[in-house]
């Protein structure tokens, strides 16, 4: 794909929400979605087993600290989580664990009322384990909640790229195209990526994203203190029965089937980004 790779701008995040793109030290891809149930967990889990297996050195970091389902989906039960690392009850080292498919993981436990929130602790403490983990890897992989909340917002807002899960459903296009405009007037982000799960047929996500693009030309494009968003369709990942299979066995695709049609989809879009994001220089 010939298209031109969108980077952070060299400011800091503000307090108040991270409004604002912090410069990363190395290559942060966030993954999310509008709402919830599209796929956006089974995407980050499979996408990094896909980019391990191109010899990158993979970090998944589980951001959604209010109802993280990351260690489900990998079928780990950890002893030690991102609680424990904030609170000081482990260090950074002890609580990542690596995880089926080769890759490395730092889960959060799932109900931490304390995280629903961004306060200027929560705040602090995800800007040191950034500063702490993005050196050491390849590519770190945020798996962030649904939604904006203002700690969605701020894991976003820590990204360089933007990776949007969507399904053809009514619903599922509503709150992705709300995500793109918040991501555009608060972030100034001018490419977000978009992967279409759960596709019928062939064609359906470029056409998807074709109008969702249209849509935007015309309520932002243009607009004062809005900057002009482009849409990348990185590919679409087709309604597979074996799809269900795993998640209910808590595998991996990617290890369970890999020559089934979604692991293939999956494996492409992870080609994908090694082209147009992560190619040495």
């Amino acid at each position: 794909m010939n298209e031109t790779v969108a980077s952070a701008p060299d400011v800091a995040a503000e307090p108040a929400g991270g409004v604002l793109l912090r410069p990363s030290r190395g290559k942060v891809i966030a993954i999310t979605s509008g709402k919830g149930g599209v796929g956006k967990t089974f995407l980050s889990a499979n996408l990094a087993a896909a980019l391990t297996r191109r010899g990158l050195r993979v970090l998944v970091l589980d951001a959604d600290l209010g109802l993280a389902n990351l260690d489900v989906v990998l079928n780990l039960y950890p002893k030690l989580t991102l609680h424990d690392v904030f609170s000081g009850r482990c260090t950074l080292d002890e609580a990542i664990v690596q995880a089926p498919g080769g890759f490395q993981v730092l889960l959060a436990g799932s109900g931490m009322v304390e995280y629903s929130r961004l306060t200027p602790e929560v705040r602090e403490e995800f800007l040191r384990l950034m500063d702490t983990v993005v050196p050491r890897y390849d590519v770190v992989l945020l798996d962030t909640g649904a939604g904006i909340s203002d700690v969605v917002l701020f894991t976003l807002s820590l990204a360089s790229e933007v990776l949007l899960v969507a399904t053809p459903e009514p619903t599922s296009l509503t709150d992705a195209y709300a995500t793109i405009k918040v991501l555009a007037t608060q972030q100034r982000r001018q490419l977000v990526r978009l992967v279409v799960n759960q596709a019928a047929r062939p064609g359906d996500g470029r056409a998807i994203t074709t109008q969702l693009q249209t849509v935007l030309n015309r309520f932002l494009g243009g607009s004062a203190g809005t900057a002009p968003v482009r849409l990348v369709h990185m590919g679409d990942i087709p309604v597979d029965k074996a799809v269900r299979e795993a998640v209910m066995r808590r595998q991996l695709l990617l290890l369970q089937a890999p020559g089934c049609p979604a692991s293939l989809a999956v494996a492409q879009i992870g080609g994908r980004l090694v082209d147009t994001v992560l190619k040495p220089g």
